[in-house]
């Protein structure tokens, strides 16, 4: 089915700050042209549908800004930027990955295009394994950013794994767990224990 034209659609309020609108098919630009802009739970789109989910618990978010901190300015050293989880349209699908380092920054802009994209972070969370491990990938994948980096924390033990696009899949390229050196070198240089991730 058709997207419908974005002028066409009828809004229509349920409650404070909230509404109603009737779409058989979302796209990433109807998402960011009718949905409000939240802190909230996550809203992406993947093939026509709208994927609401709330956030990750709190060792989620605690790897989350410890990586932020001390991988952002080993981005911008190499000329990139790190964001932590913005807006990535592929398409007409909508990711908001947990970081994203895009090879020009994205100041001033509601998105970026996954085709600026350098590398994408995902943080594994066990309610989402799946996605976060083996689907979300294969999307990054067949859109042809050159790193992915997962991040594991089993029994709060967390692990990084660096892969690499070799002929259209991901390979790992390096992996360490707490107690090591995760030392990359590419897509730009970053080193740290992935225990100090977690920070209790």
């Amino acid at each position: 089915m058709a997207a419908p034209d974005l002028d066409d659609l009828a809004e229509e309020p349920t409650f404070d700050k909230g509404f109603r609108a009737d779409v058989d098919h979302w796209t990433a630009e109807l998402a960011m042209k009718l949905l409000p802009e939240t802190n909230g739970p996550k809203v992406e789109v993947f093939r026509g549908s709208l994927i609401v989910s709330p956030h990750a618990g709190v060792d989620h978010q605690i790897v989350a800004a410890q990586l932020l901190l001390t991988f952002r300015p080993a981005a911008r050293q190499a000329g990139f930027r790190a964001y932590p989880e913005i807006n990535v349209v592929d398409g007409e699908d909508l990711y908001i990955p947990d970081l994203t380092v895009p090879r020009k920054s994205g100041a001033g802009q509601a998105f970026v295009n996954i085709a600026d994209a350098v590398m994408l972070v995902e943080i594994v969370s066990d309610g989402h394994r799946r996605k976060d491990a083996i689907d979300r990938p294969r999307v990054y994948a067949a859109a042809k950013v050159p790193w992915f980096m997962r991040i594991e924390f089993r029994r709060r033990v967390p692990a990084i794994v660096l892969h690499e696009l070799i002929d259209g899949a991901y390979e790992p390229a390096l992996a360490c767990a707490a107690g090591t050196t995760f030392a990359m070198t590419e897509p730009f240089p970053f080193s740290i224990d992935p225990a100090e991730l977690l920070d209790d």
